[in-house]
């Protein structure tokens, strides 16, 4: 994984039209570019579609990425999130025979296996997130796994659009914080 710095110098150089910088920029963002799309959508093949648009947006724009206001992961998940929502969005409700896998209920833990197999960052990261207030815990995940809008994490947490802004940005920070970010 790079470092946000690396992640700065590769935006810079794709701006610039380095075509090998977007080759390393696409390899070391892809996976988690395509489970923020996939956790909203749900379909590998609207996901794989929407990461290609995310990826031609990211090449077209990534001039305008400013480090001062987020982080390079940050503002490309965003893209992707924001594409996602937009197919959600044209698509309407996607119907239960085109996504047959949606009648299978998760279990709130993984199981056994899939806990032993969890790599010691995602580890960390949920440890880090399980410290927050269970309030805070609650609004990260629908924010950044579920893809909520911040509207409609407002309306969820009966709070202003600003204070929810607030409370994700602090409780990132404290995540980041607990990281060693």
């Amino acid at each position: 994984m790079l470092t946000p710095a690396e992640l700065v110098g590769l935006v810079a150089a794709v701006a610039k039209g380095d075509q090998d910088a977007f080759e390393r920029l696409y390899g070391a963002t892809r996976a988690k570019l395509y489970g923020v799309v996939l956790r909203i959508l749900r379909r590998q093949d609207l996901a794989e579609e929407v990461i290609q648009e995310t990826y031609v947006k990211i090449w077209q724009s990534a001039g305008q990425f400013n480090p001062d206001l987020s982080s390079p992961i940050t503002w490309m998940a965003s893209i992707a999130r924001n594409r996602a929502i937009d197919l959600v969005r044209k698509k309407g409700e996607i119907s239960i025979e085109e996504e047959p896998d949606a009648m299978e209920v998760a279990g709130d833990n993984p199981d056994p296996l899939a806990r032993r197999e969890m790599s010691e960052e995602l580890k960390r990261l949920l440890e880090c997130v399980g410290r927050l207030e269970p309030d805070r815990q609650k609004l990260v995940l629908l924010a950044y796994y579920n893809g909520w809008s911040r509207e409609q994490l407002a309306e969820k947490f009966e709070a202003p659009v600003n204070t929810v802004k607030t409370w994700l940005r602090r409780s990132m920070m404290d995540i980041r914080e607990c990281l060693g970010l």
